[in-house]
């Protein structure tokens, strides 16, 4: 796969099959627009282009500019990467590029840029100022500059419609098992190990405190999770928290922990990555730390009954 930035970095080739979008999260319903991206390039003789962004488009068009981003860029391209796609050309996206129509965009970009035989879209693409090419306009596109366009359907898996945003709402309300199950792998997060108050060790419960790498990155509901974590190398089981530890404080900043079993090494300043498996619990604020700590020990109780048996996912 090469990646390139900019039209001068790829020669225009009519024999092109293309796809443009984010791409957040690379979900099961990417895979199969990649999945016939590339079998129709290959059917042809050709080569397989997909057209993405960065910084996210939400990022610079949003009024509330928060975005919370199922994967990072280097995550995107490494599931990407997977795929076996040719090129994957990255542009730039500022506020004047957003204020590009979609045809202005094609005839620049795809048309008289990369060049197109075949352009793949999902069902509910859109493009261009204010999202006002959808795939119909990029149909009539089509017959106008010769290039056929392919659609593929809505996908549901156990009723649910597979896409980024019901993933995010599913995160955000704790369905991280049905979120793992569209995405076809554990959502994760990578960070490193930072120093926290040492109050999980004088509890007996240890926990590596983690900032993730990125901010922009979507953490899950508030509460405790099941998880793999992945700590120099190899894969440990654990229980992590997400919250504001509201048995100690009335007014904290959100943190991240793992207890992490089986395992005492100092890790500070390490990099980690964590799995999530599954949501346990919300999170509570007890009246006692020993309260604190009988709940504790049932959650890891719990986490191991979950995951003693658990085979990662594989897209």
């Amino acid at each position: 796969m090469k990646i390139v930035h900019s039209l001068h970095e790829i020669h225009f080739d009519k024999n092109s099959v293309v796809t443009i979008g984010t791409f957040d999260g690379v979900h099961r319903a990417h895979k199969i627009i990649f999945d016939k991206l590339v079998n129709r390039a290959k059917a042809i003789s050709g080569r397989s282009i997909l057209i993405t962004f960065e910084p996210h488009p939400r990022e610079i068009v949003s009024k509330e500019k928060k975005i919370d981003l199922l994967s990072t860029f280097e995550e995107k391209l490494q599931r990407i990467e997977k795929s076996g796609i040719d090129y994957v050309f990255v542009i730039p996206f500022s506020y004047e590029f957003s204020r590009k129509s979609y045809s202005e965009f094609y005839l620049e970009y795809i048309i008289n840029g990369v060049g197109v035989s075949v352009v793949i879209e999902g069902h509910n693409h859109h493009l261009g100022k204010d999202r006002e090419g959808g795939m119909n306009q990029i149909v009539e596109l089509g017959k106008k500059y010769n290039f056929s366009v392919e659609t593929i359907s809505l996908l549901k898996i156990e009723e649910h419609v597979v896409s980024s945003s019901t993933i995010r709402k599913m995160l955000l309300e704790g369905d991280v098992k049905t979120a793992n199950v569209l995405l076809g792998y554990e959502y994760s997060f990578t960070g490193v190990v930072v120093r926290g108050h040492g109050r999980g060790r004088q509890l007996g419960y240890p926990t590596a405190n983690i900032k993730l790498h990125n901010e922009k990155k979507l953490i899950p509901k508030v509460g405790v999770y099941a998880v793999k974590i992945l700590v120099q190398g190899i894969w440990f089981d654990g229980m992590m928290s997400i919250g504001k530890l509201p048995t100690f404080y009335d007014n904290h900043e959100l943190t991240t922990e793992v207890n992490i079993f089986n395992f005492d090494e100092d890790i500070y300043d390490e990099t980690v990555t964590v799995n999530i498996i599954d949501f346990m619990r919300d999170q509570l604020k007890f009246s006692s730390v020993d309260e604190l700590v009988q709940e504790m020990g049932k959650d890891k109780i719990k986490t191991q009954n979950i995951l003693k048996s658990y085979t990662f996912i594989n897209q």
